[in-house]
């Protein structure tokens, strides 16, 4: 079929603050979550699925990539002009809490920091590109995770919308998209960057993380209602990660474990920020687990009426599951779980590769909210070669980015609202995962390696001419 997306479809790619920016001690920006992550694939991803991380940078025992990021702080110019040649619409990117309250709790914000992201905005509407801004992505303020504990704690909701009045009546005139907070379901698999803070242990994983969650969910709403307020016309969404859960086979066991599963992680937050209410599917669950929220009078009021205008989402990968796994057939890799799915390549990763299942989450999100959808992240974290003559021929995510875009259209054909796609780290950057340059998601190669060697210097990759004329073309051409 030929590929047919809405006029106006905002075409563009997605970064986040802590991954590109770095500069981590400049401007009067404070510590975040993401300056005291080692990089390296076995550091990075063992402290986020373990329990008493430490918060405390030893440079003596690690690196870390996300102090100097691709050094956009310094380089957005140059980076915002590639954009631009590409024919973006829309860029995606965040605001560094800590960049605008160095601590998280102060009263009066950081006039260098507001200032940076100033610029950043002028340089986007220099080129007529849409800004779309995510407000938190794994950037706790450090101060606000070792004095606070993080979003267990209550107080960080005052804090928030503190941090959000600030960057709503400062941005108005130059940012109508916004995003509340990145992937926020993820918060009961990886506490530490949603929610930002390490479970003491696994008993208390659980019902610390759901109640962290209730206290963003508040916030989110807050947010909603005073970008509402503050912004006429702004549009604000929450942020999902979706995979859709396939049963392993047609035993019915297997199919209820899956669609139990598949409630859990895709539908629960999701349904809180748009609808404004608690599933009911989600009582058993705390029942079962030991969960108790704790919540305030008015909450779940506010919950109601500060539901979301639209739902962006990443996708990466599917998720195949049985109800009992040996240890041998859990699937190797993939951040979300599951066993192996015989019908699927996987990533130099692990990270199963799915275009139709693009389609079908894209189906199922809008059959069950009927709402906006707008895919801010997807795309393939892979080995980069750079040719003798300079040249990188990225076939392989092409042909990844060609088969995901051929689903939206599909899903597009299917009848779903599709707002615009922001493909993941545009520009290469450091991984959240595992923290390193070497996985590159790029259409633009940065010299920087995992041994923090490099010049910074950019340069174009295959991909970026491909992609700009798929964005020049609105799809039709792939």
């Amino acid at each position: 079929m030929t590929v047919k997306f809405p006029e106006g479809f905002l075409w563009g790619g997605a970064t986040a603050a802590n991954q590109l920016e770095g500069a981590y001690q400049e401007g009067g920006k404070g510590l975040n979550l993401a300056d005291v992550l080692p990089g390296g694939k076995e550091n990075r991803l063992k402290l986020l699925s373990s329990t008493g991380f430490d918060f405390e940078i030893d440079k003596s025992k690690y690196t870390y990539p996300n102090h100097e990021g691709i050094d956009f702080y310094h380089r957005y110019k140059e980076d915002i002009a590639l954009f631009a040649e590409m024919g973006f619409k829309t860029f995606r990117m965040s605001i560094a809490w800590s960049r605008i309250f160095p601590n998280g709790d102060e009263l009066e914000p950081n006039e260098e920091g507001l200032a940076f992201y100033d610029r950043v905005f002028d340089e986007l509407a220099k080129y007529n590109i849409e800004p779309l801004v995510t407000i938190a992505h794994y950037e706790t303020p450090l101060h606000l995770i070792k004095e606070y504990g993080g979003w267990r704690n209550r107080k960080l909701v005052e804090f928030f919308e503190r941090y959000v009045t600030v960057l709503f009546n400062r941005y108005k005139d130059k940012v109508k998209y916004w995003l509340t907070f990145n992937e926020i379901n993820g918060a009961t698999h990886m506490p530490l960057l949603g929610l930002g803070f390490s479970p003491e242990s696994e008993e208390t994983r659980l019902q610390d993380s759901f109640q962290g969650l209730h206290h963003q969910f508040v916030a989110s709403a807050k947010a909603v209602q005073l970008g509402h307020e503050i912004i006429p016309g702004s549009q604000i969404g929450c942020m999902l990660i979706y995979a859709p859960v396939y049963s392993y086979d047609s035993n019915p066991e297997n199919v209820v474990y899956a669609q139990q599963e598949a409630r859990i992680f895709n539908n629960f937050c999701g349904d809180v920020q748009v609808r404004g209410e608690y599933p009911s599917f989600i009582d058993r669950y705390f029942r079962e687990n030991d969960v108790n929220i704790e919540m305030e009078e008015g909450d779940l009021e506010l919950i109601k009426e500060g539901t979301v205008d639209f739902i962006s989402f990443s996708y990466y990968m599917s998720r195949t599951d049985k109800k009992n796994k040996t240890p041998e057939e859990i699937g190797q890799g993939n951040l979300i779980g599951g066993v192996k799915n015989p019908f699927l390549k996987a990533s130099d990763w692990g990270w199963e590769i799915d275009p139709v299942g693009l389609r079908v989450s894209l189906n199922e999100l809008y059959g069950r909210y009927q709402k906006p959808l707008f895919v801010v992240e997807n795309g393939l974290g892979a080995y980069d070669k750079v040719e003798e003559d300079g040249s990188i021929n990225d076939d392989y995510r092409i042909d990844y980015l060609r088969e995901h875009i051929r689903a939206m259209g599909e899903a597009v054909d299917d009848g779903v609202e599709l707002m615009g796609y922001t493909s993941w780290g545009c520009i290469d950057l450091v991984s959240a995962s595992s923290g390193e340059m070497s996985k590159r998601y790029g259409y633009i190669y940065v010299d920087k390696q995992d041994d923090g060697s490099g010049t910074f210097e950019r340069s174009r990759k295959k991909s970026f001419f491909w992609y700009k004329n798929v964005i020049a073309t609105n799809g039709q051409e792939l």
